[in-house]
């Protein structure tokens, strides 16, 4: 497989995982967190309470669309050290406020360099191709959006929360297809899962581009994609600096 530029028209991002880590699974950015701060519990324990606090968000709407990345993340560390007190995994004299804001502004830090990184990028992405964001979020992607200064890059969102349908779905995709009004083969489809992107997006005939870093499980070897990289600032090398008008990309007729 491999990438053809000249023949895209634009690009659906996926935004968690992918632009603000750099590829790393949040379980792994948020463990690094508790191993900051020297929570006394396993990772298999962690990675326990971080799938609870993710259902329970997934269930109910405790995220609300004015929240942003720091309450969100206050909110998932609520969840997930409340969950290991209650087990008995981790005592009460640990399990203070103090911790788990500690925890959320560790998240929080990380994200931010991320983004800083991520934005001249997409600044120039955005200069050459609409761009669309496709995203399994819990319904704030816009303050989200606006408190990292990624909001004028991505008018157009798709979030599970709000239209009713969650990655690995490949609807979800399409309707990111439909909001760009061009068709899978003139869309490259960019993102951090593999499972939750790359293969949905391929199935409809998208390009892909996989930003492999650290995952929730180990990957098998025998995983493709159209270009892999494996930092998000390799997406320069990919597209170019913006130089070259998007007409200017366009094959002859």
């Amino acid at each position: 497989m491999a990438l053809h530029p000249d023949r895209i028209r634009g690009i659906v991002f996926d935004y968690g995982g992918t632009v603000d880590s750099n590829g790393v699974h949040w379980s792994e950015v948020l463990w690094q967190a508790y191993c900051s701060e020297q929570v006394p519990v396993t990772k298999e324990s962690f990675r326990e309470a971080y799938v609870y606090g993710e259902r329970t968000l997934g269930k109910h709407p405790l995220i609300r669309p004015h929240h942003t990345f720091p309450d969100m993340l206050r909110l998932k560390a609520d969840l997930q050290i409340e969950w290991l007190r209650e087990r008995g995994l981790l005592t009460a004299e640990r399990a203070t406020p103090q911790l788990k804001q500690a925890v959320a502004a560790f998240g929080y830090a990380c994200a931010r360099r991320s983004v800083e990184a991520a934005r001249p990028v997409i600044a120039t992405l955005s200069a050459m191709y609409p761009l669309a964001l496709v995203t399994n979020f819990y319904g704030n992607m816009a303050s989200v959006l606006k408190d990292f200064e990624l909001d004028a890059f991505f008018p157009l969102i798709i979030e599970s929360a709000v239209c009713g349908v969650r990655k690995p779905d490949p609807q979800i995709f399409r309707l990111g297809l439909e909001a760009l009004h061009l068709s899978a083969g003139e869309v490259v489809v960019i993102g951090d899962s593999y499972g939750k992107d790359i293969l949905p997006a391929a199935s409809l005939g998208c390009q892909t581009v996989w930003l492999k870093n650290t995952g929730w499980q180990a990957y098998t070897g025998d995983e493709t994609a159209d270009a892999i990289i494996s930092g998000f600032e390799e997406l320069k090398t990919i597209f170019g600096d913006g130089r070259a008008a998007p007409e200017q990309m366009l094959p002859g007729p």
